[in-house]
């Protein structure tokens, strides 16, 4: 019996939905609570990676994936469109903090403060194709000051780059590159690091859920967005951060997914390797 068939057998009715635990997708979640969608979700909070995993094991019906593990399993997915976690320039929180120039980081230690596939993935091609550069990589806790004990360089994402490039690289005398800038200085194209995808199966045998779960997320956003001062404020009461520099990441944050975000997507997909197979299927099943 497959998990749709289970679920039904059990009279589970609320869609199981995943929210990141980064304060990047604040402004996705501050809203449902507001309208009252909040409500009708069963919500599972946890890393981007894990979330990843269990929307792909069929523990999620709904919910965040990063990029590179929804290109891997593009045939099990339907992404939600003008919804996702990216950037049309810089992206304050996906940085590498350097001790070296970045041409010089040829064979020297790299500290990865993250098991985030796409922003190591997005780093390691940034330094190789357009630094010419290798170095060497090894996963250590993201706390910058012990990192560079180790390493001449470190990739910090979500909270710590935060932190790291606005708080501690200053102090210690480094240098921040910010991912989403080096990308945008290379391609012209935005980048994409997380889409909002629904299981095809659970696409399949509860359609008007899905598109339910959508809408929901979309007026939170737009609530957000239109409001973003008053998350800020409330954010900045439980983080090491002021309410004008949460406003100012929010709103230099791209939460689009559109042609242009698509197009980024596609670059991506073809520099890094995937088939030409692996592409966004948008719901309710517009290929692009």
């Amino acid at each position: 019996m497959d998990k749709t068939a289970r679920d039904a057998e059990t009279g589970r009715t609320r869609p199981r939905v995943g929210h990141i635990q980064f304060l990047n997708c604040v402004p996705l979640y501050w809203g449902l609570a507001r309208t009252g969608a909040l409500l009708d979700l069963e919500l599972t909070k946890d890393t981007p990676e894990k979330l990843s995993t269990q929307l792909v094991e069929g523990d999620l019906d709904i919910g965040p994936i990063t990029l590179m593990e929804y290109l891997r399993h593009a045939d099990q997915l339907v992404a939600l469109p003008d919804i996702a976690v990216g950037c049309d320039g810089p992206v304050m929180s996906c940085v590498i903090v350097s001790q070296l120039p970045l041409d010089r980081l040829h064979g020297e230690r790299v500290a990865l403060g993250s098991t985030s596939r796409t922003s190591v993935r997005l780093a390691e091609l940034l330094l190789s194709e357009q630094y010419g550069v290798t170095p060497d990589y090894f996963r250590c806790p993201p706390d910058l000051a012990l990192m560079m004990q180790e390493a001449q360089a470190a990739v910090l994402i979500g909270d710590a780059a935060l932190r790291a490039s606005l708080h501690e690289a200053p102090r210690l005398g480094l240098t921040v590159h910010d991912l989403g800038q080096m990308w945008k200085d290379w391609t012209g194209l935005p980048f994409v690091f997380a889409v909002w995808a629904a299981r095809r199966d659970f696409y399949e045998a509860q359609p008007e859920a899905v598109h339910d779960v959508h809408r929901a997320f979309l007026a939170s956003r737009d609530l957000s967005l239109e409001e973003v001062h008053k998350v800020a404020e409330q954010a900045a009461r439980w983080e090491s951060f002021d309410a004008d520099l949460l406003r100012r990441y929010f709103t230099t944050l791209d939460f689009s997914l559109g042609p242009e975000q698509l197009a980024g997507i596609g670059e991506f997909a073809r520099r890094v390797g995937f088939p030409p197979a692996a592409r966004v299927e948008l719901l309710p099943g517009r290929l692009v």
